[in-house]
């Protein structure tokens, strides 16, 4: 005896939220070229630097050299590395390369984005 499935796909409209939004009105775009810009993209350039220089502290003091001198003489080296540090040196290199990113998206708006022309 072979039993078979049967699919039942019902397809009913789906709620999308259009409703919940007024229309648009008319009114005055939005400018996205504004000069100030250049100043928020030096001031986060700065903040990345910094940001750079406390990653690159936090990767170099992440690592510790024990040395051991052995009952015969021999010295034995070892290498204790501390995680935390090593995290938050790669979470703070994250946040740095964001802000180089951001600040290079400021700096175009600042100096390239003009209003786009519309033919009403």
């Amino acid at each position: 005896m072979k039993h078979e499935k049967i699919v039942v796909v019902i397809d009913l409209p789906q709620p999308t939220g259009a409703e919940l939004w007024p229309p648009d009105e008319p009114g005055p775009r939005a400018r996205l070229h504004k000069p100030w810009r250049t100043l928020v993209a030096v001031v986060e350039v700065v903040l990345a630097v910094l940001a750079g220089w406390a990653a690159y502290a936090c990767w170099h003091n992440a690592a510790a050299v024990v040395v051991t001198r052995t009952e015969d003489g021999a010295l034995l080296e070892s290498h204790r590395y501390f995680g935390g540090l090593l995290a938050a040196a790669i979470g703070i290199g994250i946040v740095a390369a964001l802000l180089l990113v951001d600040a290079a998206r400021q700096l175009l708006l600042a100096v390239r984005a003009r209003g786009l022309k519309t033919s009403d």
